[in-house]
């Protein structure tokens, strides 16, 4: 082997183990909740449509559903008594909010992304826990990554009891 041979080798090597080692960002697909939901059960839910926002003083949130959540609400499901069918799915995708710097007047924005939570109605799966499935995965920016909160897919349960009524669901369908 010659000089050059063994240079370009020892560039490849170096290479290799510097993408090795580089972060990268998570492939969603794999994040899952212990005994429970996975991301990857929700692929595009970042296009699915609004139902409602919602805010904390800290944190925006947007409440979103999939195609059979938006009309299962727009037949006026679960006010109207009837269950949300099974199906349906809901996400709600939190930020840390700021003051938008170039709006003419005050107004809240997203700034760093905070969690993703879902919720997916299945009557069978989720038969202790109201029919219904639950996750949430907090997002740390410095590594692009999600990291489940909690155990099992009844996470979530022990909140939404207090609107049974409304089959678990606390967001109205707002006005457009």
């Amino acid at each position: 082997m010659t000089r050059q041979h063994i240079g370009a080798l020892v560039v490849v090597a170096a290479a290799i183990f510097v993408v090795t080692l580089t972060p990268r960002a998570q492939d969603r697909s794999t994040a899952k909740v212990p005994n429970g939901l996975a991301f990857a059960e929700f692929k595009g839910y970042d296009a699915w449509q609004t139902i409602a926002p919602s805010q904390t003083p800290e944190e925006l949130k947007a409440i979103l559903g999939n195609a059979v959540m938006i009309k299962a609400l727009r037949d006026g499901i679960p006010g109207n008594g009837k269950p949300v069918p099974d199906g349906a799915m809901m996400t709600k995708i939190d930020w840390l909010k700021h003051t938008s710097a170039t709006s003419p007047y005050p107004v809240d924005i997203p700034n760093t992304l905070k969690s993703v939570s879902f919720m997916v109605k299945d009557s069978k799966r989720f038969a202790d826990s109201g029919g219904w499935g639950y996750a949430q995965f907090t997002y740390t920016p410095s590594s692009d990554r999600f990291t489940p909160v909690g155990t099992g897919s009844a996470c979530g349960y022990a909140c939404h009891t207090r609107v049974k009524a409304n089959d678990y669901v606390f967001t109205k369908y707002a006005a457009r």
